[in-house]
């Protein structure tokens, strides 16, 4: 694959897994709305992708058991989120401002799902000559 062509994919895949944590970490949110206590968090995405793409690119394999795997850019560096209303229970969550930023990541994550499909359909229909 040419080089540019790797690094696009490469991209696109880093961007669909780093949304698809942000989603989880916004429905923790949506999930302990009524939490007594609970701080409401939420990634970095432009960081998180670095990260990310910084750790494809030169990652360690584990590659035996007895191997210490690397950190895992599961919940690195998860921020907490400033209450625009602080509630008197100390629960940061404003569901109103989770499920909106909670579509906008699933409509991103659908666009670069979108974007990757048409980049593998262009190879796709290179390679049979079309």
């Amino acid at each position: 694959m040419p080089i540019g062509l790797d690094r696009t994919l490469n991209t696109q895949v880093a961007a669909l897994q780093v949304r698809a944590q942000r989603a989880n970490v916004l429905a923790d949110n949506l999930a302990n709305a009524q939490t007594p206590g609970f701080k409401a968090r939420d990634m970095d995405f432009g960081a998180a992708l670095k990260r990310a793409q910084a750790h494809d690119a030169g990652s360690l394999r584990v590659n035996d058991q007895r191997h210490i795997s690397p950190r895992s850019s599961d919940v690195n560096e998860l921020l907490f989120r400033v209450p625009h209303q602080p509630s008197q229970d100390g629960n940061t969550v404003e569901s109103h401002v989770e499920k909106v930023q909670y579509m906008e990541n699933a409509l991103r994550h659908s666009a670069s799902l979108t974007f990757l499909k048409g980049r593998v359909n262009a190879v796709l229909t290179a390679l049979r000559g079309q």
